[in-house]
């Protein structure tokens, strides 16, 4: 991942698949899966990307590519958790403690954690109730 340090107020598509090292067809794919993730066009016609969007690009990278989420798990996160610069962060650190869990996790991945345990356990006695 590239560093940020030279802001602009607007991004060219290759210049953001550079920064956050996803595919270009990728970026447009996730354009439309994704409500949260609407670049703005010029009066050529071509994307150009704020910060905003480049972090709302990283944090969906990270919640499919790094944590495994399913475009459907992502949706749900990024629909109850509007992408902010201090939230994006807390999902970096997150995923970077993630594999050794000695490190303090976010303030909101415990209420997470415990509301998907439940909607899994519900799932899981609908199906029981169902098979019997």
């Amino acid at each position: 991942m590239k560093d940020l340090s030279i802001k602009k107020l607007y991004y060219s598509i290759s210049e953001v698949s550079k920064i956050t090292e996803v595919e270009q067809y990728v970026l447009r794919y996730w354009e439309t899966e994704f409500e949260q993730l609407k670049p703005q066009k010029n009066r050529a016609g071509n994307r150009i990307y704020t910060n905003k969007d480049i972090q709302t690009i990283l944090l969906i990278k990270n919640l499919l590519r790094e944590k495994k989420y399913t475009i459907e798990g992502a949706k749900n996160i990024l629909a109850t958790d509007v992408p902010t610069e201090e939230s994006f962060q807390e999902e970096i650190e997150f995923g970077r403690n993630d594999k050794g869990m000695n490190k303090t996790t976010s303030k909101r991945e415990k209420p997470s954690l415990k509301k998907d345990l439940e909607e899994i356990k519900n799932v899981l006695e609908n199906i029981k109730s169902y098979l019997t």
